[in-house]
């Protein structure tokens, strides 16, 4: 049996006149489509799960939202101006809101990408290009064997945060400053952010 939040209740009382038959509207279609649907507020706005995050909605001076956490998933891919929840149009009565089959189909959609373990792909980070090692820390360190030892065995991103520390000085005094302190930490094999570590 599904379990219903106080707090969305109380979302619902505050929301602006237009926005309270929409936002329960949505809150009985999503309920009627997934019995065992449990509602929390999760960044301040009603959310429903089932088996994981399901669906939100959102009530905002002028218009609410509503929209899928796997939204790619239920309503194909994204389009330009979606909201990472798949928000995709702007709600401003009943009217907007999908058929109720429609809006049926789509809740049984998310409920089944979560019966099945399914997730949203992630996106691919682009690798970062290769920072090129100055020739005046190449040179500093070199006079010092335990910290060329260190920098050569360092992981890329280790490497990278020692030299952008370094080549973003705005002065040579301050450059000069912080290669005798990387030549220094290096020496003693730490790396660049070895406090917080």
């Amino acid at each position: 049996m599904g379990k219903k939040d106080p707090r969305v209740d109380a979302y619902i009382a505050k929301a602006a006149d237009f926005a309270r038959p929409i936002l329960e509207e949505i809150r009985a279609r999503v309920h009627a489509a997934c019995p065992d649907v449990e509602e929390t507020v999760k960044w301040s706005v009603p959310a429903f799960g089932y088996k994981g995050p399901l669906c939100g909605m959102a009530a905002f001076k002028k218009h609410c939202i509503f929209g899928f956490w796997k939204s790619p998933l239920v309503l194909g891919e994204s389009r330009p101006g979606d909201n990472p929840m798949g928000f995709r149009e702007k709600l401003t009565s009943l009217e907007d809101l999908p058929s109720k089959s429609e809006f049926r189909a789509n809740v049984k959609k998310a409920m089944a990408l979560n019966d099945h373990g399914i997730k949203l792909p992630h996106a691919a980070r682009a690798p970062k290009a290769a920072i090129a090692v100055p020739g005046y820390f190449a040179a500093a360190v070199k006079k010092n064997k335990k910290a060329q030892a260190t920098f050569d065995t360092f992981s890329p991103s280790h490497r990278r945060e020692y030299l952008e520390w370094i080549t973003e000085a705005k002065t040579e005094a301050t450059r000069n400053r912080r290669v005798a302190q990387a030549i220094e930490w290096m020496a003693e094999g730490k790396p660049r952010n070895w406090k917080y570590m």
